[in-house]
């Protein structure tokens, strides 16, 4: 993977802590400095980390797996971006309303569960790990950060249209493991 291709993984990533953490902007009116902060340093860790769960246990398993690496990437970006489509489609629950720290553990693991996958994508295609990890943090970072700040100032912005476009970027993503 080339440095384009893992800051658009970093930005596709990205998208879910930016969806979560603007429902959050919407709904706190206090404390909002701490919150944010919290908030973002969560999503960033949880994304940083669990590529490296994923990468690392592909290592266990590559020998197998190696053979066909091309087209397990294609798959996995190709259902991730097709999962985020979806989800831009489907009604939600949005009853995300808490900022404890149990409430902050689980935001963090349920968004990064795509990023668990995508270490296996860093793995495969022989992604440098600790920049991957970092830029994909860092990023979780800031578009949380972005996030929770724009859902103070613009509330009427649909989410929709950020799901679609993390997912057309994991798409393309996906057609170019397989096409270049």
């Amino acid at each position: 993977m080339h440095l384009i291709e893992i800051l658009l993984l970093a930005v596709a990533l990205g998208v879910d802590c930016l969806v979560v953490s603007f429902s959050q902007g919407l709904i706190f009116t206090h404390n909002r400095v701490k919150n944010s902060l919290a908030l973002a340093f969560t999503m960033g860790f949880a994304q940083g980390i669990m590529p490296c769960i994923g990468y690392y246990f592909t290592e266990t398993v590559s020998k197998y797996i190696e053979p066909f690496g091309n087209w397990l990437v294609f798959a996995i970006f190709f259902i991730l971006g097709v999962k985020f489509i979806y989800e831009a489609f489907t009604e939600k629950e949005e009853n995300i309303c808490c900022i404890g720290l149990k409430c902050l553990i689980s935001m963090g693991f349920a968004t990064s569960i795509d990023a668990l996958v995508s270490g296996v994508s860093l793995s495969l295609t022989e992604a440098p790990l600790l920049f991957s990890i970092l830029l994909i943090g860092i990023m979780s970072f800031l578009m949380s950060l972005i996030g929770f700040w724009s859902g103070n100032f613009f509330k009427k912005i649909p989410s929709k249209y950020l799901e679609i476009f993390g997912g057309v970027i994991l798409i393309l993503l996906a057609l170019k493991s397989i096409f270049v």
